[in-house]
Protein backbone atom coordinates (compact mmCIF):
# COMPACT_ATOMS: atom_id res chain seq x y z
CA UNK A 1 0.00 0.00 0.00
CA UNK A 2 1.31 3.58 -1.02
CA UNK A 3 2.43 5.38 1.96
CA UNK A 4 -0.11 8.74 2.43
CA UNK A 5 2.14 12.07 1.50
CA UNK A 6 2.53 15.16 3.25
CA UNK A 7 4.18 18.22 2.28
CA UNK A 8 5.37 19.85 5.58
CA UNK A 9 6.68 23.99 4.72
CA UNK A 10 8.46 25.10 8.25
CA UNK A 11 11.13 27.31 7.99
CA UNK A 12 12.53 26.29 11.42
CA UNK A 13 15.01 23.16 10.34
CA UNK A 14 15.12 21.50 13.60
CA UNK A 15 11.26 21.68 13.99
CA UNK A 16 10.80 20.36 10.26
CA UNK A 17 13.22 17.34 11.07
CA UNK A 18 11.73 16.66 14.06
CA UNK A 19 8.18 16.76 12.15
CA UNK A 20 9.93 14.46 9.36
CA UNK A 21 10.97 12.03 11.30
CA UNK A 22 7.90 11.50 13.89
CA UNK A 23 5.43 11.43 10.25
CA UNK A 24 7.85 8.88 8.85
CA UNK A 25 7.29 6.79 11.80
CA UNK A 26 3.49 6.90 11.29
CA UNK A 27 4.08 5.61 7.68
CA UNK A 28 3.65 9.58 6.26
CA UNK A 29 5.98 9.88 2.94
CA UNK A 30 6.96 13.20 3.48
CA UNK A 31 8.36 16.08 1.76
CA UNK A 32 10.03 19.47 3.44
CA UNK A 33 10.25 22.80 2.15
CA UNK A 34 12.22 26.10 4.33
CA UNK A 35 10.21 28.32 2.29
CA UNK A 36 7.02 29.84 0.83
CA UNK A 37 8.37 29.56 -2.81
CA UNK A 38 9.44 25.98 -2.56
CA UNK A 39 5.92 25.28 -0.23
CA UNK A 40 4.23 26.54 -3.25
CA UNK A 41 6.04 24.53 -6.33
CA UNK A 42 5.65 21.81 -4.40
CA UNK A 43 1.93 22.16 -3.75
CA UNK A 44 1.39 22.63 -7.62
CA UNK A 45 3.45 20.02 -8.92
CA UNK A 46 2.89 17.01 -6.52
CA UNK A 47 -0.26 15.12 -4.89
CA UNK A 48 -0.30 14.79 -1.19
CA UNK A 49 -3.22 13.87 1.62
CA UNK A 50 -2.16 16.67 3.87
CA UNK A 51 -0.39 19.82 4.08
CA UNK A 52 1.27 21.12 7.33
CA UNK A 53 1.85 25.21 7.10
CA UNK A 54 3.99 27.53 9.25
CA UNK A 55 2.73 31.03 8.96
CA UNK A 56 5.44 32.64 9.30
CA UNK A 57 7.48 31.91 6.15
CA UNK A 58 10.51 33.55 4.39
CA UNK A 59 9.32 34.39 0.97
CA UNK A 60 5.65 33.89 0.79
CA UNK A 61 4.03 34.09 4.04
CA UNK A 62 2.31 30.74 5.24
CA UNK A 63 -1.71 32.20 4.84
CA UNK A 64 -0.33 33.66 1.02
CA UNK A 65 0.62 30.86 -0.04
CA UNK A 66 -2.30 28.51 1.25
CA UNK A 67 -4.64 31.35 -0.41
CA UNK A 68 -2.27 30.98 -3.97
CA UNK A 69 -3.09 27.10 -3.36
CA UNK A 70 -6.40 27.25 -3.46
CA UNK A 71 -6.94 30.16 -5.74
CA UNK A 72 -5.13 27.30 -8.45
CA UNK A 73 -7.63 24.66 -7.28
CA UNK A 74 -5.69 22.49 -5.03
CA UNK A 75 -8.07 21.44 -2.21
CA UNK A 76 -5.83 18.79 -0.19
CA UNK A 77 -6.46 19.30 3.59
CA UNK A 78 -4.07 22.23 5.58
CA UNK A 79 -3.64 21.95 8.79
CA UNK A 80 -1.72 25.38 9.85
CA UNK A 81 1.09 24.85 12.62
CA UNK A 82 1.87 28.26 14.12
CA UNK A 83 3.13 30.26 17.70
CA UNK A 84 0.66 33.06 16.47
CA UNK A 85 -2.11 31.10 18.37
CA UNK A 86 -4.77 33.63 19.61
CA UNK A 87 -8.27 33.79 18.46
CA UNK A 88 -8.25 35.92 16.08
CA UNK A 89 -4.87 33.91 14.58
CA UNK A 90 -6.76 31.29 14.44
CA UNK A 91 -10.16 32.81 12.24
CA UNK A 92 -7.91 34.25 10.05
CA UNK A 93 -6.12 30.80 8.99
CA UNK A 94 -9.43 29.12 8.87
CA UNK A 95 -10.59 32.41 6.66
CA UNK A 96 -7.81 31.40 4.26
CA UNK A 97 -8.83 28.10 3.88
CA UNK A 98 -7.35 25.76 6.07
CA UNK A 99 -9.29 22.94 7.45
CA UNK A 100 -7.68 23.10 10.93
CA UNK A 101 -4.82 25.16 12.84
CA UNK A 102 -2.96 24.15 15.98
CA UNK A 103 -0.74 26.42 17.79
CA UNK A 104 2.78 25.93 19.00
CA UNK A 105 3.79 24.18 21.14
CA UNK A 106 2.00 21.77 20.33
CA UNK A 107 1.08 17.84 21.27
CA UNK A 108 2.75 15.03 19.40
CA UNK A 109 -0.22 12.85 19.78
CA UNK A 110 -2.51 15.58 19.20
CA UNK A 111 -1.00 16.71 15.72
CA UNK A 112 -1.12 13.19 14.71
CA UNK A 113 -4.53 12.61 15.56
CA UNK A 114 -5.59 15.86 13.86
CA UNK A 115 -4.06 14.97 10.61
CA UNK A 116 -5.66 11.58 10.81
CA UNK A 117 -9.12 13.20 11.05
CA UNK A 118 -8.39 15.95 8.15
CA UNK A 119 -7.65 12.58 5.81
CA UNK A 120 -10.76 10.78 6.84
CA UNK A 121 -12.90 13.43 6.12
CA UNK A 122 -11.01 14.78 3.08
CA UNK A 123 -11.47 11.07 1.74
CA UNK A 124 -15.10 11.08 2.59
CA UNK A 125 -15.42 14.13 0.81
CA UNK A 126 -13.51 13.44 -2.39
CA UNK A 127 -15.23 10.45 -3.71
CA UNK A 128 -17.91 12.37 -4.95
CA UNK A 129 -16.81 15.43 -7.27
CA UNK A 130 -18.59 18.68 -8.56
CA UNK A 131 -18.29 18.91 -12.62
CA UNK A 132 -20.29 20.63 -15.42
CA UNK A 133 -23.79 19.67 -15.32
CA UNK A 134 -23.30 17.48 -12.19
CA UNK A 135 -21.78 15.40 -9.68
CA UNK A 136 -19.03 12.79 -10.43
CA UNK A 137 -19.47 9.53 -7.71
CA UNK A 138 -15.55 8.01 -7.64
CA UNK A 139 -17.46 5.24 -6.44
CA UNK A 140 -19.93 4.23 -8.86
CA UNK A 141 -18.10 5.92 -11.79
CA UNK A 142 -21.13 7.78 -12.75
CA UNK A 143 -21.98 11.12 -13.24
CA UNK A 144 -25.28 12.27 -11.69
CA UNK A 145 -26.88 14.82 -14.02
CA UNK A 146 -28.20 17.73 -12.35
CA UNK A 147 -32.16 18.77 -13.46
CA UNK A 148 -32.44 14.44 -14.84
CA UNK A 149 -33.10 11.64 -13.02
CA UNK A 150 -30.38 9.73 -14.54
CA UNK A 151 -26.52 8.81 -14.54
CA UNK A 152 -24.12 8.68 -17.16
CA UNK A 153 -21.92 5.45 -16.70
CA UNK A 154 -18.20 5.90 -16.92
CA UNK A 155 -15.10 3.75 -18.32
CA UNK A 156 -12.67 3.10 -15.35
CA UNK A 157 -10.59 5.63 -17.99
CA UNK A 158 -12.81 8.11 -18.72
CA UNK A 159 -13.76 8.32 -14.94
CA UNK A 160 -10.21 9.00 -13.90
CA UNK A 161 -9.48 11.01 -16.69
CA UNK A 162 -12.82 13.73 -15.45
CA UNK A 163 -12.03 13.42 -11.95
CA UNK A 164 -7.92 14.44 -12.45
CA UNK A 165 -9.59 17.86 -14.14
CA UNK A 166 -12.38 17.80 -11.34
CA UNK A 167 -10.12 17.57 -8.32
CA UNK A 168 -8.22 20.90 -9.87
CA UNK A 169 -11.14 22.60 -11.33
CA UNK A 170 -9.16 26.02 -12.36
CA UNK A 171 -5.75 24.55 -13.50
CA UNK A 172 -4.76 23.90 -16.92
CA UNK A 173 -3.07 20.16 -17.32
CA UNK A 174 -1.12 19.50 -20.68
CA UNK A 175 -1.57 16.42 -22.38
CA UNK A 176 1.52 15.45 -20.81
CA UNK A 177 0.39 15.79 -17.31
CA UNK A 178 -2.53 14.11 -18.53
CA UNK A 179 -0.44 11.21 -19.84
CA UNK A 180 1.77 10.36 -17.19
CA UNK A 181 -1.20 10.77 -14.61
CA UNK A 182 -4.14 9.27 -15.86
CA UNK A 183 -2.60 7.01 -18.78
CA UNK A 184 0.49 5.56 -17.34
CA UNK A 185 1.00 2.54 -19.79
CA UNK A 186 0.39 4.71 -23.22
CA UNK A 187 3.35 6.23 -25.04
CA UNK A 188 1.37 8.62 -27.13
CA UNK A 189 -0.84 12.00 -26.22
CA UNK A 190 -3.23 10.87 -28.41
CA UNK A 191 -4.88 8.64 -25.93
CA UNK A 192 -5.80 12.18 -23.89
CA UNK A 193 -7.74 13.78 -27.39
CA UNK A 194 -9.27 10.39 -27.86
CA UNK A 195 -10.55 9.82 -24.02
CA UNK A 196 -12.02 14.09 -23.73
CA UNK A 197 -13.47 13.03 -26.97
CA UNK A 198 -15.69 10.32 -25.44
CA UNK A 199 -16.23 12.70 -22.33
CA UNK A 200 -17.78 15.23 -24.33
CA UNK A 201 -19.83 12.30 -26.07
CA UNK A 202 -21.45 11.09 -23.25
CA UNK A 203 -21.67 14.40 -21.05
CA UNK A 204 -21.44 17.58 -23.80
CA UNK A 205 -18.67 19.56 -25.28
CA UNK A 206 -18.84 21.49 -22.34
CA UNK A 207 -17.43 19.43 -19.94
CA UNK A 208 -13.95 19.88 -20.98
CA UNK A 209 -12.50 23.31 -21.91
CA UNK A 210 -9.62 23.28 -24.90
CA UNK A 211 -7.08 25.84 -23.44
CA UNK A 212 -5.63 26.16 -27.06
CA UNK A 213 -1.54 26.11 -27.23
CA UNK A 214 -1.85 24.67 -23.05
CA UNK A 215 -3.86 21.67 -23.30
CA UNK A 216 -7.75 21.00 -21.28
CA UNK A 217 -9.52 22.66 -18.32
CA UNK A 218 -12.35 21.61 -16.50
CA UNK A 219 -15.05 22.90 -18.40
CA UNK A 220 -17.01 26.06 -16.41
CA UNK A 221 -20.20 25.55 -14.48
Amino acid sequence: MESPAVLVVEDDRALASMLERLLVEEGYAVDLAHDGHRGLHLGLTRRYAVLVLDRGLPAVDGLDLLARLRSRGVATPVLVLSALGNPADRVAGLDAGAEDYLGKPFDVDELLARLRALRRRHAELARVLAVPGGRLDLDTRSVELTGERRQQRLSERECALLAALAARPTMVFTRTELLRQVFTEAESTAVVDSYVHYLRRKLGRGVVDTVHGRGYQLGRP
